[in-house]
């Protein structure tokens, strides 16, 4: 009888990997740490804490280094998604598990992710708890939607609002995890996948991770890595602005609608023409910046924007910048998300 392959266990995921294990590992949020690292050294720690900010800024991992820096056990975190068990009998269960005393440590932590998702009768179950906690607990809400959390339970938190990772340190990250994982990948593929990351740590981790799986050598190109991710290739890019520049609104929906059919969503699409297009402005605007928007884009992207930002590309203004940034926000809401881009095309050759 032939005996059956053997299954590999799947690699850990990235944004698992390299999440930080202290706060010293955290990028972008140096408030929240310098806060909370004095709150730490001063034995003050809250007993409540309300963590909001887009997904994938880090408020559990912020969370979690919060307990681990004042000596709390992993069999005294307890995690819950409030997603999932949003009602009023998983908080009684949890306010029974606050009355006794931690097993090792000298608190109890409870993180409760996407707390905005709780019914108004857990709140109030909730509330209670906060109002008059045991010594021995802290709780750690972690929400992306803060209008969501009522003002009752906000009043009885620290509040730290976690900000977006800047586009560069999304960059710097997919460079520096690219080469810890043996790989290597140009800057023009970094900025690709950052831009792809859409201001979220673990998001770009997903996508760097994706692209490295796929990749043979891990030396990826920025070509390399728009196949993998399905973004329009750069050439179809330009020739989209090249479209534009010369007010060719069939050769620019053409250029488009065949980026659409090749497997490109049209948020990507919009996206990455609207980062040449202010690089373009940039470039007319402030030449000096011309050196840094080299680590960006390639050399021979780097010398057809030059080319837009003199009187041949006059008609890729601010104006068009607008357009742009009006149609990727709308795409989320869209019926059929190439329309935005469409009138906003329309508008523009008026």
């Amino acid at each position: 009888m032939a005996k059956p392959p053997t299954l590999q266990r799947a690699p850990l995921a990235l944004y698992r990997k390299y999440r930080p294990a202290g706060f010293s590992e955290f990028r972008d949020q140096d408030t929240i740490v310098a806060v909370l690292t004095a709150a730490v050294g001063q034995k003050k720690i809250a007993h409540a804490y309300l963590f909001a900010g887009g997904r994938g800024t880090g408020k559990t991992s912020m969370a979690r280094a919060l307990a681990h820096a004042v000596g709390t056990s992993d069999n005294d975190i307890y995690e819950m998604d409030a997603a999932s068990n949003r009602g009023i009998d998983e908080i009684r269960e949890l306010r029974e598990g606050v009355a006794t005393l931690p097993f090792e440590s000298t608190y109890k932590f409870y993180i409760i992710d996407e707390a905005h998702a709780l019914t108004g009768a857990a709140w109030g179950a909730l509330l209670k708890t906060l109002e008059e906690p045991p010594e021995h607990v802290v709780f750690v809400l972690a929400t992306t939607e803060l209008d969501k959390v009522p003002e009752t339970i906000r009043s009885r938190c620290q509040v730290f609002q976690f900000k977006n990772p800047s586009h560069e340190t999304l960059k710097k990250l997919v460079l520096d995890v690219a080469k810890k994982e043996g790989g290597s990948i140009t800057p023009a593929g970094a900025e690709l996948v950052a831009l792809m990351g859409d201001g979220s740590f673990r998001d770009t981790l997903g996508i760097l991770q994706k692209v490295l799986t796929i990749s043979e050598d891990k030396k990826l190109s920025e070509e390399e890595v728009a196949r993998v991710v399905g973004a329009p290739s750069s050439k179809t890019v330009n020739e989209f602005l090249e479209a534009l520049s010369v007010k060719d609104m069939a050769k620019a929906l053409t250029v488009f609608h065949a980026a659409i059919a090749g497997g490109t969503e049209p948020k990507v699409f919009t996206l990455l023409a609207l980062a040449k297009i202010r690089a373009v402005l940039l470039i007319r605007f402030a030449p000096d910046l011309t050196k840094e928007l080299s680590e960006q884009f390639s050399e021979d992207d780097i010398q057809t924007l030059s080319e837009f930002a003199g009187p041949k590309g006059a008609a890729l203004n601010a104006a068009l910048l607008a357009e742009l940034i009006t149609a990727l926000l709308d795409m989320n809401r869209a019926p059929i998300p190439a329309i935005p881009l469409e009138l906003a095309l329309y508008r523009v050759f008026e």
